[in-house]
């Protein structure tokens, strides 16, 4: 049995079940064409938990958003690259294609619950849905499955709340809610976008043990989008560091946080609040990275965040930096990576 559960341990770390090849999105708007994904590339293990971090607007959850075929068209459209699952392209599939998919092998806990639960149907008739369609239940057992589900996931009387709409839930309930339908099924690929949103600490860390216990058990492979750097030092293997668009530095979670090789990613770690004795106003106060990420519609040539970064010179701002190695497994795009040092 343990050599048994060795090859299984082994397969889920060798297997792609989820390859991003170039992927690029975008939305027409008044001011122009913004690219909000532009050339996004990776690949996602079986057992692999993958972190996607950024500011808001850097492209996290549009990348999440277009592997599940959810871009609204129009304005949004996948302007090129593919999404291969299970060997296929989820770009060239017909919405009752991913429809099949979606909630089964593939599933997604959304950012904002409140927008992403029918507020017409009960609680009980959105968690069954699913679990009959892709698990082949009838009603009685797909209750029961939901019942347990939402037991998982810390709500009081689920035999009761089942009954009832999202409006009679609290904005941290319905995350729950939403976290137990995606898991229901045993996804083998889950998209988490912020999934931890308007939780108090002591149900994020349940969360974060039942995604844990789903990869464990289901060899389930987990694509986390958050901008907590404690929950991706707590629960990722890889991480992916977005900016306006682009994918600027990848690498081994603890080799990213052992050494920065882009300064962006030096000012989003920076960025942390850091316990300091009282009265050591200096230790306690908060790094900020100045200015804002540029619109997508008027990007700067160059590296997009040259003008934000203080190490940047003429070269940054005239020619794009190409990503690419710069240590075994850690990738970036920064003309100075061999330069930086780590911020203390």
């Amino acid at each position: 049995m343990a050599v048994m559960q060795d090859k299984v341990a082994h397969a889920r770390q060798i297997e792609t079940v989820l390859a991003v090849e170039n992927l690029q999105t975008e939305f027409k708007t008044k001011a122009g064409t913004a690219r909000a994904v532009d050339g996004v590339s990776f690949e996602l293990k079986a057992g692999e938990i993958l972190a996607i971090v950024g500011e808001s607007g850097s492209g996290k959850s549009v990348t999440s958003l277009s592997i599940m075929g959810l871009i609204p068209s129009p304005p949004g459209r996948i302007a090129g690259g593919r999404v291969l699952f299970d060997g296929k392209d989820l770009t060239t599939l017909s919405d009752r294609q991913l429809q099949d998919l979606r909630g089964a092998d593939l599933s997604m806990i959304f950012q904002e619950p409140m927008t992403s639960l029918n507020p017409v149907l009960s609680i009980g008739r959105q968690m069954t849905e699913g679990i009959k369609q892709h698990l082949g239940m009838n009603s009685s057992q797909a209750r029961e499955h939901a019942i347990s589900m939402m037991k998982r996931v810390s709500i009081p009387a689920p035999e009761q709340r089942l009954k009832e709409f999202p409006h009679q839930f609290s904005g941290g309930m319905l995350q729950r809610i939403m976290i137990a339908i995606a898991m229901s099924c045993n996804p083998k690929v889950l998209i988490a976008d912020e999934p931890t949103t308007a939780l108090d600490v002591t149900i994020q860390a349940q969360i974060l043990d039942l995604m844990k216990e789903l990869r464990d058990n289901t060899g389930t492979a987990i694509v986390l989008i958050t901008h907590d750097m404690g929950v991706v030092a707590e629960m990722a293997d890889r991480v992916i560091v977005m900016y306006a668009g682009q994918k600027i530095e990848e690498a081994r979670v603890e080799d990213l946080f052992r050494r920065q090789r882009h300064p962006y990613t030096i000012g989003l770690l920076g960025a942390l609040p850091k316990l300091g004795e009282a009265g050591e106003v200096g230790d306690t106060e908060l790094q900020e990275i100045p200015g804002v990420v540029p619109p997508l519609t008027d990007l700067p040539p160059g590296c997009r965040f040259s003008d934000r970064c203080h190490f940047a010179t003429a070269k940054c701002r005239a020619e794009m930096p190409v990503f690419e190695a710069k240590a075994p497994d850690h990738f970036a795009a920064c003309w100075h990576s061999d330069a930086l040092e780590t911020q203390p």
